[in-house]
């Protein structure tokens, strides 16, 4: 046995591949789904007058902030419409704080620290670090966040100012937060202070491509345990149009959304509010962009279903993995401290995955057990030689034979 597998490593070696299943990314035929917003014709004024080649309407045109609030269920006045990605927003929303928060910024607390479940978003992890935020990893289970974890973490460590997470198809695993969890959360962090920060990138709220399990609109759930204006929810159509061709939406109350209008008025006078209006003339509604979707999933199922029948092949003595119902990626997790190992080995084949680690802040997995596949962006053809490397890999490391 131990013998084909090394046969399997050089047979695959001799191919010479290059294959780069690093990121979670649209293909080609997701990308053409949204083609006609390439010359789609819009009037050059919004609904309410404004000029959309002119500087003005610094929280997004009214069309794209009704659109943002159907698709979130938060009231239209809660919700503001800008570009590019929700991570962007997220981003502009740690700065906000770490420069102007109330009563203190975060910038003038020794050490402040944010709580991030892990395995996590990598981008998350150096959002963080850029501003010298220590990510304090929680763990996940198959409903949300480790809930006595969170509340050991309150109870012991000082100057935690929030917490931030994907919390629908969590990045890299796949979670949906259930509702109690979701509450639960919000009473705990509530409890603790009235100014912890709730953050959700909600990047892959309408990601679906498998029946999902139900999950009420984050600002209802915020609105039942009154923590509306602790609460930041970000969302885009990064994945739903084009990469950082898209638009945001942003919605919270209170002193969370004073700052973010704070910041933006001086960062940036108004959005591209073009691109706004292509949108909303192209998706028109909430319900337009859900069945917009149901195409994108179409083109992501059969992928996900080669993987898995990749996956379903190796021992379970190796390790297991998560088999997500949306979203853009797939968690491995060894059983033997061995996904450097794994990572390594792909490499020599041709093939690049995410870095081991990287789903951990610092890039420190402590078991080093978690690897994140991506596989929506290559194609099919493709997608197996990287699944047929990748079990090798794991069969190699896991009976440590050497290559």
């Amino acid at each position: 046995m131990h013998q084909e597998i090394i046969t399997r490593f050089n047979s695959l070696k001799e191919k010479q591949l290059s294959i780069d299943i690093t990121r979670g990314k649209p293909d080609k035929d997701q990308l053409d789904l949204s083609n006609e917003l390439l010359d789609i014709s819009i009037p050059s004024e919004s609904e309410n007058g404004a000029d959309l080649r002119n500087y003005g309407e610094t929280f997004g045109i009214i069309e794209a902030r009704k659109l943002g609030s159907e698709l979130l269920n938060a009231p239209v006045e809660n919700v503001l419409a800008f570009e590019h990605s929700s991570l962007l927003l997220t981003y502009q929303t740690v700065l906000a704080n770490f420069l102007f928060a109330e009563p203190r910024p975060w910038k003038d607390i020794k050490n402040p620290k944010f709580i991030c479940p892990v395995p996590g978003f990598d981008r998350h992890f150096m959002m963080l670090d850029d501003f010298g935020i220590e990510a304090v990893p929680v763990p996940l289970n198959e409903d949300g966040v480790n809930l006595e974890e969170f509340s050991n973490i309150l109870q012991n460590q000082e100057d935690v100012v929030g917490m931030l997470c994907v919390p629908r198809h969590s990045n890299p695993s796949g979670e949906i937060y259930s509702d109690e969890n979701l509450l639960e959360l919000f009473r705990i962090g509530s409890q603790f202070s009235d100014k912890f920060l709730f953050l959700f990138d909600h990047a892959y709220l309408i990601h679906d491509f498998l029946p999902s399990k139900e999950q009420r609109p984050l600002w209802d759930l915020a609105l039942e345990a009154r923590v509306e204006d602790q609460t930041v929810v970000t969302t885009s159509f990064s994945k739903v149009s084009f990469g950082g061709g898209g638009i945001s939406f942003y919605a919270s109350s209170g002193n969370s959304l004073d700052l973010i209008k704070k910041v933006r008025t001086t960062m940036i006078i108004c959005p591209d509010k073009l691109n706004q209006k292509r949108h909303v003339e192209f998706f028109k509604n909430a319900d337009s962009v859900k069945a917009h979707m149901k195409k994108h999933a179409d083109l992501i199922r059969p992928k996900f279903e080669i993987a898995y029948s990749y996956l379903d092949k190796l021992p379970e003595e190796c390790g297991s993995f998560s088999r997500p119902t949306g979203g853009y990626f797939i968690t491995y997790c060894t059983n033997k401290p061995i996904a450097t190992k794994v990572v390594e080995l792909c490499k020599r084949m041709g093939v690049l995955i995410t870095p081991a680690g990287s789903t951990f802040p610092k890039n420190h997995d402590p078991k080093d057990s978690v690897i994140r596949l991506a596989p929506t962006y290559v194609s099919k053809d493709d997608l197996a030689d990287a699944m047929e490397v990748f079990v090798t890999a794991v069969e190699l490391a896991h009976n440590n034979l050497q290559v």
